[in-house]
């Protein structure tokens, strides 16, 4: 299993690289949907429905599969051997930054859930300030697996 990782190695970064592209795309964009949905509709007018039917399918057609790929390839990464050094801080430094992108990733869900049944109780500018959380995980995601500190 080992030789075969080694040998996809390449193709393993190259789909992680793009599925995390992908997913932060969406992780970036729901927010401000959210920002435009809460100034700009009311429960059940016709805003509010475009503006849920966009948030439904960016959330379960594109940022689904994409944090699921990135978990996938993400952890055959790590399973490759000599990819890694586990003594080192950053995988450490990258993993919790990983797991908190995920908590948002639901976070943003259940936000998602709340303006689809019409109970959104957070303001455009509170959305705002959350769309701030996945700037600086990416920061230290991305200088974690660059610099390796």
């Amino acid at each position: 299993m080992t030789d075969l990782l080694a040998l996809a190695y390449p193709w393993i970064k190259a789909i992680h690289i793009m599925a995390v592209i992908t997913w932060m795309a969406g992780i970036f964009y729901l927010p401000r949907l959210f920002v435009y949905h809460a100034e700009q509709s009311m429960p059940g007018d016709s805003r509010d429905q475009i503006f849920t039917v966009m948030e439904f399918k960016l959330y379960r057609y594109i940022m689904n599969p994409s944090i699921i790929a990135v978990w996938i390839f993400g952890l055959l990464l790590v399973m490759t051997p000599g990819i890694v050094d586990w003594s080192a801080i950053w995988p450490w430094a990258k993993a919790a930054a990983v797991i908190a992108m995920t908590w948002f990733h639901m976070w943003l869900g259940q936000r998602r859930k709340d303006f689809a049944g019409g109970s959104n109780t957070r303001t455009g500018r509170s959305y705002r300030i959350m769309n701030e959380v996945p700037t600086l995980l990416m920061f230290v995601i991305v200088i974690a697996v660059v610099v390796k500190f």
